[in-house]
């Protein structure tokens, strides 16, 4: 179980995330949507312990994580795993090796330097990647792959760490409507076969209404809205994305489609 008790992070004045509230009693794909500003990044960035809250507690599984220092800490950041918009691949790293960097917290610092890798390692990214439908190019380097491409490797990273939580920061913002589709399916995969929590902050309504089983709405670091697709109505999305000049105007033209074609 994952409970955020109004979790909180001020930047002087300005509170990025404001109070926020909630609990996951049990694995589930959970999309976070909102504006740009409205605190999402910023309370991903938080569970996974990149950024401590300035208030608040999260506890997962009745251990309060805020409260983790050095190495209890970084094994933690191995049990949430972070997938980032920009992948954070090694670019010039042939792709197993940046699968195998989902290891690094386990292993001891000569093994790092020299890169050593155990051969059950070796065969178990592999294994990932073939699971993720890109084994083939196990020996590329990362920077000869597509976008898409590249976003997979770092979703094998990521499983790599064997995580109880998957987190996943705008994972298909700049990717190309084939390959995001294909990622959101990975995603989902995770969650279904594995049993693991996804948390994905989502750039549109359509893709948060399709792949998640709970939505939650924020504006201005505040939850807005915590339900099930089928509770995002109209009236609800402009709640969560502003009422002025019928959306907001940083709204991209697939949200506001995807505005229209929510019930009332």
């Amino acid at each position: 179980m994952l409970e955020i008790k109004s979790l909180t992070k001020a930047f002087g004045r300005n509170k990025a995330v404001d109070t926020v509230t909630f609990t996951v009693e049990k694995p589930a794909m959970i999309g976070i949507i909102g504006r740009s500003g409205a605190g999402k990044s910023t309370l991903l960035r938080m569970l996974n312990r990149l950024t401590d809250a300035t208030e608040g507690r999260i506890l997962f599984e009745g251990r309060d994580v805020t409260a983790l220092r050095g190495a209890e800490k970084r094994a933690w950041q191995s049990d949430c795993a972070m997938i980032f918009q920009q992948f954070n691949l090694v670019p010039r790293m042939d792709v197993v090796s940046n699968v195998l960097h989902g290891t690094l917290n386990r292993r001891s610092t000569l093994a790092t330097i020299f890169n050593l890798y155990p051969e059950a390692d070796i065969h178990r990214a592999i294994d990932i990647l073939d699971r993720l439908g890109i084994a083939e190019h196990a020996p590329k380097r990362a920077e000869a792959l597509s976008g898409g491409q590249q976003q997979r490797v770092a979703i094998a990273r990521a499983l790599m760490q064997d995580p109880k939580m998957v987190l996943a920061d705008e994972p298909i913002a700049s990717l190309d409507p084939m390959n995001a589709q294909m990622v959101m399916e990975d995603l989902r995969r995770i969650h279904e076969e594995d049993g693991r929590t996804v948390i994905a902050n989502l750039h549109t309504l359509d893709t948060a209404r399709r792949y998640c089983d709970r939505v939650i709405g924020m504006l201005a670091g505040r939850i807005v809205f915590d339900g099930t697709p089928e509770q995002l109505t109209t009236g609800v999305a402009r709640d969560i994305y502003g009422a002025d000049a019928g959306f907001s105007e940083s709204a991209t033209s697939t949200e506001i489609g995807a505005l229209e074609r929510v019930p009332a």
